[in-house]
């Protein structure tokens, strides 16, 4: 019996379509509902720019890795190199910058008569299909010996650390800067505080008598004695 599951997002549609598992002990640990066990078509479709993508138990497996570590590295902003896979179609995935988007490559294997598919996705599109994806490993009744193994990204993809040394260099010599300028300040003697004289009120001058006999009265000058 055939079984179609979709997993719908605003933006993308994941569409696989298979056969189911008649074996009595899978539908007895999946609550009676036999899964789909074995995959004839998966096509992934994205709504806004009608673009589709289609291919077999190879392209599902490999479109999951290389768009989960894609956006693995997106969110975390450290990236690492596409690794290549040697069952076809290979899929990467990288970021075109000018237009801000994010282009999806499948390769087909050489000498076959596919051709190779880019499609652009936007940042919607993409985090739509993580989602689709994501959808598809959490059902238990769609390909359960399917799995997706991630790993964090390792260190050495990581941007080097500043060493402890040149970060605390700068806090170093602001202290040591504050110090120098501190005990300048402490040279330095204070200022001598002053009181103000107060102001006088009276604006009168006082004239002191002239004892210059030449600048007194004719009157009042001495007698020059006679012989």
């Amino acid at each position: 019996m055939n079984i179609k599951r979709q997993y719908s997002l605003p933006n993308c549609n994941l569409v696989l379509e298979g056969l189911e598992d008649a074996d009595t002990e899978s539908v007895a640990i999946l609550d009676g509902h036999p899964p789909m066990s074995i995959l004839i078509n998966a096509e992934c479709n994205f709504l806004n720019s009608n673009q589709k993508l289609s291919g077999g138990s190879v392209f599902l497996e490999n479109l999951s890795q290389a768009v989960s570590k894609y956006a693995q590295g997106f969110l975390s902003g450290l990236s690492q190199p596409n690794q290549e896979t040697t069952n076809y179609p290979q899929i990467t995935l990288e970021k075109v910058i000018e237009q801000n988007l994010h282009r999806l490559t499948l390769e087909p294997e050489p000498g076959s008569e596919e051709q190779k598919i880019e499609v652009n996705l936007t940042t919607v599109e993409l985090f739509d299909l993580v989602d689709a994806i994501d959808q598809f490993y959490g059902d238990r009744h769609t390909l359960p010996n399917m799995t997706l193994e991630l790993r964090p990204i390792s260190k050495r993809y990581r941007k080097p650390e500043q060493p402890l040394t040149e970060r605390l260099t700068p806090v170093v010599l602001g202290f040591s800067s504050l110090a120098v300028m501190a005990g300048a300040l402490f040279m330095i003697p204070p200022p001598e505080m002053r009181e103000p004289k107060p102001a006088s009120t009276d604006n009168t001058t006082e004239t002191t008598p002239s004892t210059d006999p030449k600048e007194l009265p004719s009157s009042e000058a001495e007698p020059i004695p006679t012989n």
